[in-house]
Order: C-alpha cells, then structure tokens, then sequence
C-alpha cells in the first residue's frame, strides 16, 4: 500500500471528499483492529514482569535512601562537629 506525499496528506479536503479527515468511528475501529495483531504476554509473564519492576524499584529506592542518610549525617558531622575531648 503506497503512502500519499506529505503534501497531499495535508491539504484540506471538502468533507466526504476521498482523502478528508476519517471520523472518530473510524479511528477507533482501526486502533481495534491494530490492538487484535498485538502478542500480548501470558499472564505468567506479566506477573514475573511486574514482581522484577517492583523488586528494582524497591532495591534502588534502598540504595537511594542509605545514600541519602550516609550523606545526611556527614553533613550533619561537618556542619556540627561534636565536642571533642
């Protein structure tokens, strides 16, 4: 299927004109038919998929966070050095 010139694919067209801006009815009827040639996973996928994104995230979010509180208190010992003897 060959595909119309960039020009012609935006020149106006008078409505009902071959070439005129498709209807909303058709724009959903072709994500229908675009979605049924989608593979989608299995659902065993999707969970293992799911159980290593949460897993990541939450290891990153635990080295994040005992970066944050290593620097916390360093600043806080060159801000504020205790007393020493």
């Amino acid at each position: 299927m060959a595909r119309a010139p960039l020009r012609e694919m935006f020149r106006r067209h008078p409505a009902g004109e071959p070439g005129a801006r498709p209807g909303v009815r058709q724009f959903f009827g072709e994500v229908v038919s675009e979605l049924k040639k989608v593979t989608w996973p299995t659902r065993e996928e999707t969970t293992r998929l799911t159980l290593l994104v949460i897993a990541v995230s939450a290891a990153i979010g635990l080295a994040l966070g005992l970066i944050d509180v290593g620097f916390n208190r360093l600043f806080e010992e060159i801000v504020s050095p205790r007393a020493g003897p």
